[in-house]
C-alpha cells in the first residue's frame, strides 16, 4: 500500500468511537454486555435447534447459520474494539487491517444473501405450503447455505483487493473503530472513481438485490395472510412478519447508508454509529426477534434446562449412591454379614 511519494504505511492508527476516558469506560461496558447476550443468546439457538427434534425444519436450519453468522459477524468487530477501548494508542498493522476487513466483509455479505434466503423460505411456507416440503427438503437447503458461505466469501475479495492497492495520503489516522471500506476509501489519494464504482456494485449485488427481494416475497406474504380466514392467525403471522421487517429495516438500511453514497457525503461519526447498529447490535437482536418470541423455541429451550437439571439432579444422586455402597459394603463384610 504505498503513497504518492514511494513510502509505505505499516501501520494505522484506529481513532475509536470516543477519545475521552470516562466516555470510552462506559462504552466498554455496554458493549461488553451486548456481546456477551449476542454470543449467549445465538449460542442458546444454536444448542437447542440442534438438540430438539421438532425444531429440525428449514426454517430452524436457516436460523442456526444466522446464528453462526452473528457470532463470527460480531467476534470480527467488538472484542477488538473493547481491547482498544482499553489502550492510549489504537494501532493495527497492515495484515490486521486487511484480515479484519475481508472477514468483516464476508460475514455481513453472507448475512445480507441468508436474510433474503430466510424470506424466501417464509414466502414458500406460507404462500405454498402443500409444495414447500419438496421444493425446501435437506439437502437443498444444504446447497443453499454452503452456498450463501461460499458466496459471501467470494464477492469480499475484489472489494478488499481493490481498497489495498488504492495510494493513500499522506495521513495514517482512520475516524473509526474498525478497517472500514467507506473509510479507508476517504483517505485515498488520485482517482478513486473505480473503486467506488465496485463498492457500488458490491452494495448492489448483496444489499439492494437482497432487499428488492425481501420486500417482494413479504408482499406476496402479506397477500397470503390476508386471504387468511382466521384472525388469530392473521394477527400472529404478522406480529412475525412485522419483527422480521424491522430487524431487516435496520440491518439493510444502516448497511446501505454507510456503504453506498458517494465519498463526498461520507460523515465519519456517522459511519461509525451506522456501524454499531448492524454489526453489533442486530447480531444481538436476531435470536430474540427471530426465535426467542416463539412458542416452539420457548419449549424448546424450557425442555433443554429441564432435562440439564435432572441429569444434575440424577448425577448427585448417583454419586450419593456410589459413596454409601462404598462405605456399607466394607461393613457388611466386618460384621460377616451376606445380603441375600
Amino acid at each position: 500500500m504505498l503513497q504518492k511519494n514511494g513510502t509505505v504505511f505499516t501501520e494505522f492508527i484506529l481513532l475509536g468511537l470516543s477519545s475521552n476516558p470516562r466516555t470510552q469506560t462506559t462504552l466498554f461496558v455496554i458493549f461488553l454486555i451486548v456481546y456477551i447476550f449476542t454470543v449467549l443468546g445465538n449460542v442458546m439457538i444454536i444448542v437447542v435447534t440442534l438438540t430438539d427434534s421438532s425444531l429440525q425444519t428449514p426454517m430452524y436450519f436457516f436460523i442456526t447459520n444466522l446464528s453462526f453468522i452473528d457470532i463470527f459477524f460480531s467476534s470480527s468487530t467488538t472484542p477488538r474494539m473493547l481491547k482498544d477501548m482499553l489502550l492510549f494508542r489504537k494501532t493495527s498493522s497492515l495484515a490486521e487491517c486487511v484480515v479484519q476487513m475481508y472477514i468483516f466483509l464476508s460475514l455481513g455479505s453472507s448475512e445480507c444473501i441468508l436474510l433474503a434466503i430466510m424470506a424466501y423460505d417464509r414466502y414458500m411456507a406460507i404462500c405454498y405450503p402443500l409444495h414447500y416440503t419438496t421444493v425446501m427438503e435437506r439437502t437443498v437447503c444444504i446447497k443453499i447455505a454452503t452456498g450463501n458461505w461460499i458466496s459471501g466469501f467470494l464477492l469480499s475479495i475484489f472489494h478488499v483487493v481493490l481498497i489495498w492497492t488504492m495510494y493513500f495520503c499522506d495521513n495514517n489516522k482512520i475516524n473509526h473503530f474498525v478497517c472500514e471500506a467507506p473509510e479507508l476509501l476517504s483517505l485515498g489519494c488520485g482517482n478513486v472513481s473505480v473503486v467506488e464504482f465496485v463498492i457500488f456494485v458490491f452494495g448492489v449485488l448483496v444489499l439492494i438485490i437482497p432487499i428488492v427481494f425481501i420486500i417482494t416475497s413479504y408482499i406476496q406474504i402479506i397477500r397470503a395472510i390476508l386471504k387468511m380466514k382466521t384472525s388469530e392467525v392473521q394477527q400472529k403471522t404478522f406480529s412475525t412478519c412485522g419483527s422480521h421487517m424491522l430487524v431487516v429495516t435496520l440491518f439493510y438500511g444502516s448497511a446501505m447508508a454507510a456503504y453506498m453514497k458517494p465519498r463526498s457525503y461520507s460523515i465519519p461519526n456517522m459511519n461509525k454509529i451506522l456501524t454499531v447498529i448492524y454489526a453489533v447490535i442486530i447480531p444481538m437482536l436476531n435470536p430474540l426477534i427471530y426465535t426467542l418470541r416463539n412458542k416452539e423455541v420457548k419449549r424448546a429451550v424450557m425442555k433443554v434446562s429441564i432435562s440439564k437439571v435432572m441429569m444434575h439432579i440424577l448425577y448427585i444422586r448417583s454419586n450419593k449412591c456410589n459413596s454409601m455402597y462404598k462405605v456399607v459394603v466394607p461393613q457388611l463384610n466386618i460384621t460377616g454379614v451376606v445380603p441375600r
